[in-house]
């Protein structure tokens, strides 16, 4: 196989978990959205977090609510709690890194904040220790997950939705992710700003 060939392979492999995603998740993204615009309505935030490429998507999308998304308006409150180096090595030093996430959750989270944890494994133990915390909290959950959903999986429930990608490339995933995160400040924008 050439090379060229190799990236029309990864494109179509790409374009193949989209479409199995645009069957399954577009009602519960839909729910997703209503249920952190009704947050952000009513003063509460979002807390994003995640590891390793989940970490950047965690802060694309605070960013792209504390900023903008593709509407002129004014910011919304948002974090991603993958940033802060002085506090994530403070806690993995001082704890153990599985807190890294679960202690900023407890101390910065209230009740009817919402988190958007992202593991593309599901398995990732700080985000299950977050989700926890959250729950601990009075928050409710956006689980972007993807494989078999993992530990997150069995950790969702009542107020909580899961936003499972129907594949196990991690990259699949990932790549699809992105795409929830941008549907969800799409959705969000909207609501909120609608003549913006």
């Amino acid at each position: 196989m050439s090379q060229e060939d190799r990236v029309r392979a990864l494109i179509d492999a790409s374009i193949e978990v989209k479409r199995r995603t645009r069957e399954v998740l577009p009602g519960l993204v839909t729910l997703a959205a209503h249920r952190l615009t009704d947050a952000l309505r009513n003063g509460h935030k979002i807390l994003a977090c995640g590891n390793g490429g989940s970490a950047g998507d965690a802060q694309h999308f605070a960013s792209e609510l504390l900023n903008r998304f593709e509407r002129e308006r004014p910011g919304l409150p948002a974090l991603a709690l993958t940033t802060d180096s002085s506090t994530l090595t403070s806690i993995a030093n001082d704890y153990r890194y599985e807190e890294v996430f679960a202690r900023q959750v407890r101390a910065l989270g209230q009740p009817g904040d919402w988190l958007l944890a992202i593991t593309t494994s599901g398995d990732s133990p700080n985000v299950g220790r977050a989700v926890r915390a959250a729950h601990e909290r009075g928050m409710s959950v956006v689980a972007l997950t993807g494989r078999s959903g993992g530990e997150i999986a069995g950790l969702v429930g009542g107020q909580d939705i899961e936003l499972r990608v129907p594949a196990r490339s991690t990259a699949r995933i990932q790549e699809t992710h992105i795409l929830l995160v941008h549907c969800l400040c799409d959705l969000i924008e909207r609501a909120l700003f609608p003549g913006a």
